[in-house]
């Protein structure tokens, strides 16, 4: 994985709290539409984080299914403990772990899932290997990543932010991988069958949005990169926060859900 972000408790609080925006809401429930989950199925999440879609997974397999979720960040993984599923969902198991070393037995699971975190590892082909050694034959997988070149975000200083995107950029292994998942799907074994985009398009500042509650986030990664002073990261961020009503950002990610051949 990246050594670049460290999710230390009030990082993990922070993302927590993006989650619950709606835009990130609308992210799971495309997500949970394009996984078509049945009943008693067994799921893979595979870097689970706070949990949100491992408890709505939990709920959609029912009783007679498992979800287990696997996070790298003991922090995420006590968020995740908290989410109480509702109704009679299945059992969520929670373990430390990461994408190239999961630890759980082969052909074990229906379905694995990773949302947001293919692009902070190094070696996909790796981690697509060892999702489809979980994987029972037949087993699908849904990968969701973001093309950071997608993104469209307003700025008055449009120098200071492509220094700002740049700097952001080294939190990342790949800042385009989901132009690439197409051909490293195939030559890891697996057959696509579904491809779509998953907009995030923020009109007009709201703290309660994806882009509003990473500001602070990036602003704090980026000091020190690129030149950019703490002075100047916070301006930025006080620079978007204040174009109010005026304020736009767009961003792309894409979902893929394969086949295990």
């Amino acid at each position: 994985m990246s050594d670049q972000l460290h999710f230390d408790e009030a990082q993990s609080r922070a993302v927590e709290a993006v989650y619950a925006f709606k835009d990130v809401v609308e992210q799971r429930r495309l997500t949970l539409a394009a996984l078509e989950l049945a009943p008693g199925e067994r799921v893979l999440d595979i870097g689970c984080g706070p949990g949100y879609l491992a408890a709505e997974m939990a709920e959609t397999v029912g009783a007679g299914g498992l979800v287990r979720g696997v996070d790298p960040s003991a922090p995420m993984l006590g968020l995740a403990a908290r989410r109480e599923p509702s109704g009679d969902a299945a059992r969520i198991e929670l373990s430390e772990g990461d994408a190239l070393s999961l630890p759980v037995p082969d052909s074990s699971f229906d379905v694995a899932v990773s949302t947001q975190v293919y692009e902070y590892v190094a070696d996909i082909p790796a981690a697509l290997a060892e999702a489809r050694r979980a994987l029972r034959p037949g087993g699908r997988i849904l990968i969701l990543d973001t093309d950071w070149d997608s993104i469209v975000w307003r700025s008055s200083d449009d120098e200071r932010m492509a220094r700002v995107l740049s700097a952001w950029d080294e939190h990342l292994a790949h800042r385009d991988l989901p132009r690439h998942l197409p051909q490293l799907l195939d030559e890891g074994g697996f057959k696509l069958s579904k491809a779509q985009v998953v907009p995030m398009l923020n009109v007009g500042y709201d703290r309660a949005s994806y882009s509003a509650g990473v500001l602070g986030l990036i602003a704090d990664f980026v000091i020190g990169r690129h030149e950019i002073s703490e002075e100047s990261a916070r301006a930025w961020a006080a620079d978007l926060s204040g174009l109010g009503p005026h304020y736009f950002f767009s961003l792309s990610r894409y979902l893929f859900v394969a086949e295990a051949r």
